[in-house]
């Protein structure tokens, strides 16, 4: 008699994770327990670092083999009853459960996914690979799959390559992939880290319906509890490889035990309060000082701001009067290629006032990031003027324009991405100051970046590393601190933490408001992230599509917003505080 569908479908007891020997043995987790029934999500979460992912590799035999596995039990229990120990499994025999017994799901798609396949195709592959269906059966199957995971004309989505999708279709993609083949298991890692908050809401509901319809149990990494709320059963709080708290999800969100837990919480900003800082990590250690129990949030903190530059006599920093950048762009019709025009940034007008933060929210694809790059002439606009000190940027001769750029300085998304892998920090931070002849000679240079290493909380061992010695909160330290060598007075950040545990978003967040308090400095602050915007925002501009929407001081727009695609972002919004 076939008992399999009353056990759970993975079992783990006691898992232990080392790496390396002797002095440089690291204890990746310890004596780690979870089981996951079918239907029934569990949800992971911790910071980088906690070892979250690690438990995740382990499961499908994926970890390195300086890697050392301990555990009493790590079974998987199949559909066709077949009980796998996945501790000894030969390595011919992996492709056996990959991608047919275990679905994954990570965090960047477009690293999963091959540039230079069809979508379509890599599905049909899926069903190739592990003999489930093939030829006209296996294309029907895949387009049904399209369709299921919500995506819009999925014949056209099967033609098209991952580069041609947004980064939310390319999630569903991934999702269409692990899921086409009736797994028993899907582990998600991190799925919805970098995405905007209505396509992460879409994700979320995504998975949540076809663990239930198909019985899948699923495992679901992440380092924000708020979307892990959304979405889980159970929930495991790891910590320094250790579970430190673990149960029901709606229990554990609303009365967490562990101060890691609460802080967790509390590191993400409020969407009703305006604190003047978020708490940390440390604010919740029983051993720090003040003690935890402190309160983390005045009453005076609730109403922390800069008045609302608009009932102030002083004249606008920058001025964007009708600002357009239009794209080239083409799509077939009639297997005919047809030009057409993409107004990425559709008739803008803004000012930015000294010393205020304004925000400028949207999701990915509305004309954020093209903005920004059009004020500071990295992408060649079409029409409109933007006004700094008296001249047009838009306009100034090379020469000019190269000494102004000085004062406009931009933190990208991507630390990592931004900094030269070749180049040691100390080289980083010295290259700006060269460029624009500072600070005398490279003695003089060279105390300057040791003084913004230590103003951005860093110390001078961190001259001689190199780019992947950092951690990513240290890494977008080092670009804040690069963004700050040529002494500018106005910060563009562009989704500058949106990919950041919301520990380290925390610390970022507070170093940029001491930043600005100490140096009088600007921003012009970018986010999907509706809570980190209200955070940091004096006003709010809402845009979508290339165009301004809504636009008001931070509280009235959040609180009482009146486009309903502001009303949308506030509704997508996962979290417990709201």
């Amino acid at each position: 008699m076939d008992n399999s569908a009353s056990l759970p479908v993975l079992r783990i007891s006691q898992l232990d994770i080392t790496f390396g020997t002797g002095d440089n043995r690291v204890e990746a987790v310890k004596q780690l327990s979870l089981a996951v029934q079918p239907g029934e999500i569990v949800g992971i979460v911790g910071e980088s670092g906690s070892g979250k992912s690690v438990t995740a590799l382990s499961i499908v035999g994926l970890l390195p083999r300086n890697a050392e596995v301990r555990s009493s039990e790590l079974a998987l229990n199949t559909r066709s009853g077949e009980v796998w120990d996945l501790r000894n499994i030969p390595e011919r025999d992996w492709p056996r459960i990959r991608g047919k017994e275990i679905g994954l799901v990570f965090q960047d798609p477009m690293s999963s996914l091959n540039p230079v396949f069809r979508c379509g195709d890599q599905l049909v592959e899926v069903l190739t690979r592990h003999g489930i269906a093939r030829g006209k059966s296996a294309e029907k199957l895949v387009l049904d799959w399209l369709t299921r995971v919500g995506l819009p004309d999925a014949q056209r989505m099967y033609q098209r390559y991952p580069h041609q999708l947004s980064g939310g279709q390319q999630q569903r993609i991934m999702l269409a992939m692990a899921m086409i083949s009736q797994p028993s298991l899907l582990i998600a890692d991190e799925p919805t880290t970098a995405l905007d908050v209505t396509v992460q809401q879409g994700i979320l509901k995504l998975i949540r319906q076809l663990s239930r319809e198909e019985q899948i149990a699923t495992l679901f990494i992440s380092h924000d509890l708020g979307v892990v709320g959304e979405l889980a059963d159970q929930v495991l709080v790891m910590q320094n490889g250790q579970i430190v708290e673990a149960g029901a999800a709606n229990k554990l969100l609303k009365f967490p035990q562990h101060p890691y837990t609460q802080a967790l919480l509390a590191c993400r900003p409020p969407l009703k309060l305006k604190p003047h800082r978020l708490p940390v990590i440390a604010d919740f250690d029983p051993n720090s000082h003040p003690p935890a129990s402190q309160p983390l949030i005045s009453n005076k903190d609730r109403t922390a701001g800069h008045p609302a530059p608009q009932d102030t006599p002083v004249d606008p920093l920058i001025r964007v009067d009708h600002l357009l950048t239009v794209f080239e762009d083409s799509r077939w019709r009639f297997r005919q290629r047809v030009p057409q025009q993409v107004r990425a940034v559709d008739d803008v007008s803004f000012s930015l006032y000294p010393g205020e933060t304004l925000g400028l929210v949207g999701e990915s694809g509305c004309g954020k990031t093209t903005l920004s790059r059009s004020l500071l002439r990295m992408v060649p606009t079409s029409a409109g003027e933007v006004w700094y000190q008296g001249a047009n940027l838009l306009t100034l001769p090379e020469q000019e324009w190269f000494t102004r750029r000085r004062d406009i300085q931009l933190i990208f998304q991507n630390p990592y991405a931004s900094l030269n892998p070749r180049m040691t920090i100390g080289e980083a931070l010295l290259e700006p100051l060269r460029v624009h002849h500072l600070e005398g000679d490279d003695q003089e240079r060279r105390t300057r970046v040791s003084a913004l290493l230590h103003e951005v909380g860093l110390d001078d061992r961190y001259l001689t590393r190199f780019p992947h010695e950092c951690s990513g909160g240290q890494r977008q330290r080092i670009c804040i601190a690069r963004a700050l060598s040529v002494r500018p007075k106005v910060l563009i950040c562009d989704e500058c933490v949106s990919s950041l545990d919301v520990s380290v978003q925390a610390q970022v967040l507070n170093l940029l408001k001491d930043l600005q308090e100490k140096q009088g400095l600007t921003y012009l602050f970018i986010s999907h992230d509706l809570s980190v915007v209200n955070f940091m925002s004096d006003r709010i501009l809402v845009m979508q599509a290339g165009k301004i929407v809504e636009s008001g001081e931070a509280t009235a727009v959040l609180q009482t917003p009146k486009h309903p695609y502001t009303k949308q972002l506030l509704e997508a919004l996962p979290g417990v505080e709201k």
